[in-house]
């Protein structure tokens, strides 16, 4: 009975300020969707970027054969250090913690030929191994590139899902059939899984024609891969893998392991750990701006909640004069301002929510760079902590003025 008495009184006095009461719950309502939305907008941004650099591949290194930069055992520095087929069958004996490597030539001399276009792209010799490397997967209908194709050296082809709809026309099923690279045909086994891709060398996959490394190297002759990719079964390996890297090759290649010029090496993780701690930040200062907002509706919040205290004086000295403590009113106050943050915030939750849910209405070409806002867990929990320190320090002063009323004085004034 009495949480329902003082519900009744705080409607009775808020409505006595209805302008002021509906300020201030607009204000919390503004500052809640602030949050939600700037929050959600963020973490959208995140996913996107982690799938369009994911790309790639997750954790994935490319090492290429650089130019020592220090005399080694009788050789001046100036060498130049390139990687054979064999190198791939050591590296895997030697670094057991590498999961996945491949050999990769690169050719972009040759024209590919289809029905309806040339094209002059990147001709990529790799091994099956590369498919879970690089994550260029098969579309429904295809295969990528296996170890018969590559025993057999085999005329086959995996391409690019751009460069099919350049060379046949725009979604076409191409499986079986035949493009020309110069003059020699290849039978196309598979097409790349439409997949978004922000970081490359060479060339995009989407463009790309992919060969068994057997194929490539019967019709090519080349003798020197281009680079090699590889896979550590962990991100937290990648460093001690590229320390016996140096330590393998330097040991071959009669190069100092120390030399950091003879190897030139990308590990995504390394950017993916930057890109994490930036977004970090981006998403604290996201998270600052809306708190700057709903900072506003808790100044609205505690505004109104002082003229209550004034006017409800009477009242709180009768209450103090038959034995109500400080701390009795402080928590009375603090509940009436969290019930005006509640209201606020429940009506800014449900609107926010709306909106983020319509903006999953959106076609994925037109957010294809920053995603799709996200309601998610942690999205809804810091918005709670931040409604919760607002209406905590909203009521807090007015309610500790509430508190320090003396009842004789206000029953004088009664």
């Amino acid at each position: 009975m009495q949480f329902l008495s003082n519900i009744v009184i705080l409607m009775r006095d808020l409505w006595a300020q209805k302008l002021r009461t509906f300020l201030t719950i607009f204000g919390i309502i503004w500052g809640t969707m602030s949050v939600i939305l700037l929050l959600s907008f963020g973490a959208g941004v995140h996913r996107q970027n982690v799938k369009n650099m994911h790309g790639i591949g997750e954790g994935v290194v490319i090492m290429w054969g650089g130019t020592t930069g220090l005399p080694y055992k009788g050789f001046n520095k100036g060498r130049g250090i390139r990687f054979v087929e064999e190198d791939i069958n050591m590296l895997r004996r030697e670094i057991p913690q590498i999961q996945y490597i491949s050999p990769e030539y690169s050719n972009w001399g040759t024209q590919v030929r289809g029905p309806l276009n040339v094209d002059q792209t990147n001709i990529t010799g790799i091994i099956p191994e590369y498919e879970d490397i690089r994550n260029v997967f098969a579309a429904e209908g295809g295969r990528f590139i296996d170890e018969l194709d590559l025993r057999s050296n085999k005329r086959v082809a995996f391409i690019g899902n751009r460069l099919r709809d350049f060379l046949f026309g725009d979604g076409k099923e191409v499986i079986g059939e035949q493009i020309y690279l110069n003059e020699t045909p290849f039978t196309i086994i598979g097409v790349l899984q439409k997949k978004k891709q922000n970081s490359s060398y060479n060339t995009r996959d989407e463009n790309r024609v992919f060969i068994p490394a057997s194929t490539f190297k019967s019709m090519y002759g080349y003798r020197y891969l281009s680079n090699i990719v590889y896979k550590p079964f962990s991100p937290e390996q990648s460093k001690s893998i590229e320390s016996r890297l140096y330590e393998v090759l330097g040991k071959k290649y009669t190069f100092d392991p120390k030399d950091e010029d003879a190897l030139w090496i990308w590990d995504t993780a390394e950017f993916n750990a930057i890109f994490e701690k930036f977004m970090l930040g981006f998403k604290i200062f996201l998270g600052l701006i809306g708190s700057f907002t709903l900072t506003v509706g808790g100044v609205g919040v505690a505004n109104i909640m002082y003229v209550v205290v004034k006017e409800r004086t009477n009242e709180i000295g009768v209450k103090r004069a038959v034995g109500a403590t400080r701390r009795d009113i402080m928590l009375q106050f603090l509940f009436e301002a969290a019930i005006i943050v509640a209201t606020g915030a429940l009506i800014g939750f449900v609107m926010a929510y709306g909106l983020v849910s319509l903006m999953q209405l959106l076609p994925e070409e037109a957010t294809s760079e920053i995603g799709k806002p996200i309601f998610s867990g942690g999205v809804a929990i810091t918005s709670m902590i931040l409604l919760g320190t607002v209406a905590l320090l909203a009521g807090y002063f007015p309610a500790r003025r509430a508190a320090s009323v003396d009842p004789v004085e206000a029953l004088r004034g009664a």
